[in-house]
């Protein structure tokens, strides 16, 4: 029986009506137990194609509960699987289907009774209760079947996996370029590979049978064993350290181990998995390296990169620990290098290092090799005063006997510099420094000994060196200026000239004199142009005072400047040029310049050396041999030296500053001026303080004089103003 069709504009309880309304009481019912992901509005929607089945069903002739039956089916396919969802959608079914799903009341002849229609209501329910519990069961079965598949399918995906596990491990374990071993916790080994058989020597059950405890070695640091013990007690995953191990012949491997705890399926530990690099070969090429960056290459001594590392260990803070350092250098090494060659230097210095290495037999001792000819010897220790000074004795001695090289005897002698101290006062650096210092000292002294570090000759030493760093600067900055110290005519007591005296106004030691600077400027070569500065700026005033000062007033001031040349400024090639160039510039004729040279710097001069002077005094600069006196040349050489001035040197007149004169120093000069005046020379004397020396000068006859008695150096301006008292 079909459900008539509702009519346009039909009252509101027809039957679409009334099904609907018993569709809604459904969904009521149901829907709090459902596991359905639709919303009641949706689920409601879906219980109206089985409630329209059931409402058919229910007026179906001839009857049938094969439709109430896939109700039923249809509840499960919807979700609806709880027990509770069955009882009440069947307490729905009784009490509301036949209520509302009557029938159409204009038809009444032809419709079942409401006898009928309960009897048929509850065989629908028995059939909806039917197809529920079926489609239940074989839903049931099938989620069983696929859970059965699945954990069939996963067990033999599983066994598959452990089988390709097995067999990549076995592949690595075998295969492994490093050595794989397994042991149990009690150290027992279980298993190795073959490439850490090999590492052991090639007997794999030499290996097995070992525990792991007896692979102990005495280079073992004592975290290696705790290590090991904490991963067995299960308090520690894995480590890794760098081990060595005996082998069966007795010969040491060297490992990077890395040792992993293998634990059960509960998470117990029990086993332990080790892989070994062998490192044996990289260790001794390192060692190697290590030897060669700290050894000296020709003598095989320590070098200065290991003997520094060993200072600063015996220098770090100790109580009472104390050190001495001998820092040694040849004497004349060079001569026998250059004149022998490098070839026979090195051998030189191969038999000094063997002879300074038997010097050091106490404990604690070690001599090295800095560089070129300079070693160095520490001692540690108590009592290292006396065992320093005794070493730097052993090493003197140790040299003095000649060294034989290709059948010539070779005396070399040394040079040593001694600091002794508590550790933990100085750092390395500034304990080689002093004993540098100490060492160029006692060099200077005449070699072949040994001195004592003293801190005010090594604050004199640091201060030169600052001085030295700092002159090129000083030079570019101008911090060099001239003092001019008059020259007097002893006869008439006039200014003939006057003699330009650098000074260096240091910004932190202030005004420094020419014996502070000039020696270090010798060493450096800097005294060329430090030497044309000073001609440039005293033959411009030397102009100056020619010209007049300034306002047109013609000065009395000296025709006449002397600048002192340095035994380097002699052997420098454009000496000659570079006066002409000047005078040049400055329009200064020849003959007001003088070019002072000391005695010194001259004996035993060549022809060669000469030279220019020769070429200088013929264009009518005069040339004066200052400090004459104090050189011990032979007064013959005078009539060969382009000279025309003799400066008598200060100790020659300082017996005439009282009255009366020593006698001796009188005749001295006496003789000395008339020599030079026999060799048509004039005669200049330096360091005059007093009248008493200006009057025995002039009645001795020198020409020229200056000194503290006349003016003391200063500036150009004040060259006229003569003091004429006593300094003295």
């Amino acid at each position: 029986m079909k459900l008539p069709s509702q009519p346009a504009g039909s009252v509101a309880d027809g039957p679409e009506d009334r099904l609907r309304r018993f569709v809604t009481i459904w969904s009521r019912a149901v829907f709090p137990v459902t596991a359905t992901s639709m919303t009641r509005q949706e689920f409601e929607q879906h219980l109206l194609p089985p409630a329209r089945e059931l409402y058919e069903a229910l007026h179906a002739r001839p009857f049938d509960t094969t439709p109430a039956h896939r109700v039923g089916q249809a509840l499960v396919a919807a979700h609806c699987t709880d027990p509770d969802a069955l009882a009440r959608s069947l307490g729905v079914v009784d009490a509301y289907l036949v209520l509302y799903c009557a029938g159409d009341p204009g038809q009444q002849d032809a419709a079942p009774s409401a006898e009928e229609l309960r009897a048929r209501c509850s065989r629908l329910q028995h059939a909806m209760a039917a197809g529920f519990a079926q489609a239940l069961r074989e839903r049931t079965l099938a989620e069983q079947e696929s859970i059965a598949h699945s954990a069939l399918s996963a067990r033999s995906a599983a066994e598959l996996a452990l089988h390709a596990t097995e067999s990549r491990f076995r592949a690595v374990f075998d295969g492994a370029a490093i050595g794989i071993g397994i042991a149990d916790l009690d150290g027992n080994v279980l298993e190795v590979n073959e490439t850490l058989t090999r590492m052991f020597g090639g007997l794999e059950q030499t290996v097995l049978s070992r525990n792991i405890a007896e692979w102990a070695h005495p280079e073992d640091g004592p975290h290696v064993w705790r290590l090991y013990d904490e991963l067995v007690r299960g308090e520690r995953e894995h480590y890794r350290v760098e081990k060595p191990y005996y082998r069966s012949d007795g010969t040491v491997l060297w490992t990077n181990l890395t040792v992993s705890l293998l634990r059960d399926a509960a998470g117990a530990p029990q086993y332990q998995l080790a892989l070994l690099e062998d490192t044996t070969e990289r260790r001794l090429l390192n060692l190697r390296l290590r030897y060669e960056a700290t050894h000296d290459a020709l003598t095989g001594l320590p070098n200065r990169t290991l003997f520094f590392e060993r200072l600063e260990k015996t220098l770090a803070p100790g109580e009472g620990s104390r050190f001495g350092l001998c820092y040694l250098d040849l004497d004349g090494f060079k001569v026998i290098n250059d004149s022998l060659g490098h070839s026979t230097g090195d051998r030189l210095l191969v038999e000094v290092a063997d002879r300074l290495q038997s010097c050091v037999t106490a404990p604690g001792e070690m001599v090295a090799r800095l560089g070129g000819d300079e070693f160095v010897a520490l001692t540690t220790g108590t009592g290292t005063e006396r065992k320093v000074a005794e070493l730097a004795d052993r090493m003197l001695a140790a040299l003095a006997t000649p060294i034989s090289i290709d059948g010539r005897e070779l005396t070399v002698r040394g040079s040593v510099g001694v600091v002794e101290g508590a550790a933990g006062e100085r750092t390395a650096a500034e304990v080689l420094r002093s004993a540098d210092i100490t060492m160029y000292r006692a060099k200077s002294a005449g070699g072949n000994r040994f001195e004592y570090a003293d801190a005010e000759a090594d604050a004199r030493a640091i201060t030169r060196h600052g001085l030295t760093t700092a002159l090129p600067a000083a030079l570019e900055r101008g911090e060099f200026f001239i003092e001019y110290q008059p020259l007097v005519h002893l006869d008439d007591g006039s200014v003939h000239g006057a003699e330009a005296l650098v000074r260096w106004c240091h910004p932190q030691h202030g005004v420094l004199g020419p014996d502070r600077f000039i020696p270090l400027a010798e060493n450096t070569g800097l005294i060329v142009p430090l030497g044309r500065w000073v001609l440039q700026e005293a033959v411009r005033q030397a102009r100056f005072w020619q010209d007049g000062a300034p306002g047109g007033r013609k000065a009395n001031g000296p025709l006449r400047i002397n600048v002192n040349l340095s035994p380097t400024q002699l052997h420098h090639p454009g000496l000659v040029a570079e006066t002409v160039d000047v005078l040049e510039r400055s329009g200064l004729e020849p003959g007001a310049l003088c070019l002072e040279v000391t005695e010194s710097a001259l004996i035993g001069a060549d022809d060669d050396l000469l030279k220019p002077l020769r070429q200088l005094a013929e264009m009518g600069v005069d040339i004066a041999l200052d400090d004459f006196g104090t050189g011990y040349s032979n007064l013959a050489n005078l009539r060969r030296l382009p000279v025309s001035v003799l400066k008598l040197d200060r100790s020659f007149t300082q017996g005439m500053q009282q009255h009366p004169a020593n006698p001796v120093d009188l005749k001295i000069v006496e003789g000395i001026v008339q020599l030079a005046h026999s060799l048509e020379l004039a005669v200049t004397v330096e360091g005059v303080e007093t009248g008493a020396q200006a009057q025995q000068l002039r009645e001795l006859g020198c020409d020229t004089a200056q000194g503290w008695y006349y003016a003391r150096p200063g500036a150009p301006d004040r060259i006229h103003s003569l003091v004429l008292a006593d300094a003295v």
